[in-house]
């Protein structure tokens, strides 16, 4: 793969000393193992990379070693920045409200994306942004390209960010290649193993925790002859349970899995009145994307989200999110 933008990529980071590496306000397993890979690769470049989020790191990625080297606050002094995993600026909240936009639009700013959709970053000097299974996958492409040496460290983040967003080499958007490179990094000296299992040692959970799934269960609520499947969690639970796990993706999964069910959705109702969703689909219910399209939010075709923050009441918000799901599943049908 060979991306004309790689040239000028090259020529920012050759002309930068320290780099902050950015993640958008909703981090995931491609974001920071992309984020992390970075790091290892600027370091030993002889670069001085700086790793930035908004937000905390959810708790499910703390296998991966590095994840509490993330900083919510901008070093003094940065040459570049380097953001990986989305070109959508409504994604920085969190930065976006802070007084280091100003000093970020100043200097070059290099995207990292893998969703191929319109950018909507003003400030970015060059977009890297092609159609892949992960930005993992686009930025291993990238370090071949430029001849950046992988070591195991930042080959086995590659890895982490490529199974997590490609579902285990399952997902519709993983292609031959990506398998090839997942196995090129493997023999970088990369235990899939070893790392599958630190990410299932994480996965385990308290007594407590599988009690309150068992609650959110009995609360699925099921739409549109059931291919619609819902989850209501409201600050109370998310304040007393998030910080052990993310009481969404408790659920998500068993709600794909029921009979019948196309889409599922999971609702989480904030102090402040804001609102969000995660939308999973099942395979050949590609719609997941457009839904959150619909309501300002993005992602992929089987996994996406939103979030509404100009007080509509969340009843509103549920029904036309039923009834945009529906329309987009009935269109789908059509077109297959």
């Amino acid at each position: 793969m060979t991306y004309p933008e790689s040239s000028q990529i090259s020529e920012i980071i050759n002309q930068s000393e320290t780099i902050v590496i950015m993640q958008a306000d909703n981090p995931d397993a491609d974001s920071l193992g992309s984020a992390l890979a970075l790091e290892h690769i600027l370091g030993d470049l002889g670069k001085k990379p700086f790793l930035y989020c908004g937000v905390t790191m959810p708790g499910y990625l703390h296998y991966m070693p590095g994840w509490d080297r993330i900083s919510n606050e901008f070093p003094k002094k940065f040459d570049a920045v380097i953001i990986v995993d989305t070109s959508a600026d409504s994604l920085f909240a969190s930065f976006n409200n802070s007084d280091y936009r100003k000093h970020v639009t100043a200097k070059p700013c290099i995207v990292i994306d893998h969703h191929s959709v319109e950018p909507t970053i003003p400030y970015a000097t060059v977009i890297l942004n092609p159609k892949a299974v992960a930005t993992g996958e686009v930025l291993y492409e990238l370090s071949q390209q430029l001849q950046w040496k992988l070591n195991v460290s930042a080959s086995e983040m590659l890895v982490a960010a490529i199974m997590a967003d490609s579902l285990g080499l399952t997902s519709e958007g993983t292609s031959p290649r990506s398998i090839h490179i997942v196995g090129e990094l493997a023999e970088n000296g990369v235990s899939i193993a070893a790392l599958e299992a630190r990410r299932r040692e994480l996965m385990r959970k308290s007594p407590e925790l599988i009690a309150y799934k068992g609650r959110l269960l009995e609360r699925i609520e099921y739409h549109d002859k059931n291919r619609i499947a819902t989850i209501t969690i409201p600050w109370v639970e998310i304040e007393k349970y998030s910080h052990a796990y993310n009481p969404s993706m408790l659920v998500l999964d068993e709600m794909r899995g029921a009979e019948e069910v196309a889409i599922a959705i999971a609702f989480k109702l904030y102090k402040d009145g804001k609102i969000t969703a995660k939308i999973r689909a099942n395979y050949g219910k590609a719609v997941a994307g457009e839904i959150a399209k619909h309501f300002g939010g993005g992602g992929h075709p089987y996994a996406s989200g939103f979030k509404i923050t100009n007080g509509r009441s969340y009843e509103d918000i549920k029904q036309e999110c039923i009834a945009v799901t529906s329309k987009l599943l009935d269109e789908h049908l059509v077109v297959s």
